[in-house]
């Protein structure tokens, strides 16, 4: 079993899944997920009641797993079972495979039990996992009972610290969303910065600061994230926030933890002392929602919603714990440094005496999303970049980023749903009808619409 999980982590992290280069599948090059409700066909029907045969089933696959490391052994049985729900464990086996001989009895599997030949549509060729579960996603088709105790079964194979977040049987995670992101969980220590060899993606804690012309490696046109807390100004390089995706620092007194999802294009910034008994430490789980990575605290193991920083599951959950947060600008070097030239930035060696390339991803994400994301919103192209603010009675509000700064440029306000948009450095700030700042960050559309399905969105007349 040992043998499996390392040859299905060396696989997928050889196709740059981690790196997101390829689909969980063994296919190889970027995908793209085509994801206009339109190119689906219509739902199968789902039944309501319980389906033993294919709970038993799915059981005898993951013993099959464990003992020969093959995903379709058993297969049938599952199939037999009639119950179109369970497409999902097909999906969840589609991304475990590591067998090229694998994807057609599974495929085969998902046609048996939804009526539905995915082969056609035209990511299929990219990666039959990605295809076939943007349909289960578009469909929106209800998980089979049991679903988080079958697919507990599977994940903890690959990564049995994975356990305390399927073990929350309360928590209010939608697990139909969750994949795996081809890497494994960053549960080290707080300040350790030793090289993560079991192959998660390490967190970045308390990282050395220079001032701007400490800076100087870094080249003027480069995208870095700036946050202006009180009197201190700090800038985080993007290529460094490519590796780590994820900082937990001290920014004018305040404990920060600031996840950088690299797929959704999105760096924001919470707010973590005071937050819980303790304090918390954010760190990468190495799975995904639609997508988007999956953070946790690593001194409760409580998962929160990367965008909208609310516990889903564990102790913070039960006490209903909301982080808060602060903007984070995405701009380049120069504009920053030159708005705040008082600004720190992290140093070209983190601190940790890391060498860190100026493109980490290789451009890995410009033909667009490369995991499931379901239905998206067809009101902008899916990686068009926002600006997302929810104001102060929950109204979620997005700004084509692009459009604004065209705007702002030309001397003319942007504003809508009472909050004021303005330029900070080449970036964007936030503010009510009084003036006072609204958190705000930016992020690829797909990703802002997802989790803020009922967004209200400016772009320019």
């Amino acid at each position: 079993m040992r043998q499996w999980v390392l040859a299905v982590t060396l696989c997928l992290l050889a196709a740059g899944c981690a790196a997101g280069e390829a689909g969980g599948d063994g296919s190889t090059g970027p995908v793209t997920s085509t994801t206009a409700a339109s190119a689906y066909p219509d739902p199968p029907e789902a039944p309501d009641t319980p389906t033993p045969q294919a709970t038993a089933a799915f059981t005898a696959i993951v013993a099959s797993v464990e003992a020969t490391g093959s995903t379709t052994d058993g297969l049938d049985e599952l199939v037999e079972a009639g119950d179109a729900r369970h497409a999902w464990l097909v999906s969840d086996l589609l991304r475990f495979t590591s067998d090229p001989a694998d994807l057609d009895p599974l495929v085969a599997a998902f046609e048996a039990l939804t009526g539905v030949d995915p082969t056609g549509h035209p990511s299929h060729a990219g990666s039959p996992w990605v295809n076939i579960t943007n349909h289960l996603m578009v469909w929106d088709l209800p998980a089979p009972p049991d679903y988080r105790a079958m697919k507990q079964q599977l994940f903890t194979i690959v990564e049995p610290r994975w356990e305390p977040f399927f073990a929350d049987t309360d928590s209010a995670m939608d697990w139909r969303w969750v994949s795996w992101g081809g890497v494994l969980i960053d549960d080290r220590s707080l300040g350790n910065d030793l090289p993560c060899m079991r192959g998660c993606i390490p967190a970045l804690d308390d990282p050395e600061l220079t001032d701007a012309s400490g800076g100087a490696w870094y080249p003027d046109d480069a995208i870095v994230f700036g946050i202006a807390l009180g009197g201190e100004v700090v800038a985080l390089p993007k290529n460094i926030m490519e590796v780590h995706e994820m900082v937990n620092m001290t920014v004018d007194g305040h404990r920060l933890g600031i996840p950088y999802c690299t797929l959704c294009g999105s760096a924001q910034a919470f707010f973590t002392d005071g937050a819980a008994a303790g304090g918390i430490v954010l760190r990468t789980s190495g799975l995904l929602n639609r997508s988007n990575k999956v953070m946790f605290d690593l001194n409760t193991m409580s998962v929160f919603d990367t965008f909208t920083g609310a516990a889903v599951s564990g102790p913070l959950y039960d006490q209903g714990v909301t982080l808060e947060q602060t903007t984070v600008t995405a701009t380049t070097w120069g504009e920053w440094k030159a708005a705040h030239p008082d600004t720190g930035i992290i140093a070209e060696d983190g601190g940790i005496g890391r060498t860190y390339p100026l493109d980490p991803l290789r451009g890995r994400d410009d033909a667009g999303p490369i995991f499931p994301i379901g239905e998206a919103d067809p009101r902008l192209p899916v990686q068009a970049r926002v600006v997302g603010v929810v104001t102060g009675d929950g109204t979620a509000v997005a700004f084509a980023a692009d459009d604004a700064r065209t705007v702002l440029a030309g001397g003319e306000q942007v504003t809508h749903g009472g909050v004021t948009l303005a330029d900070d450095g080449g970036g964007l700030r936030a503010a009510d009808a009084s003036g006072a700042e609204l958190p705000a960050h930016e992020a690829f559309w797909f990703a802002w619409s997802q989790f803020h399905p009922d967004t209200e969105l400016w772009t320019a007349p």
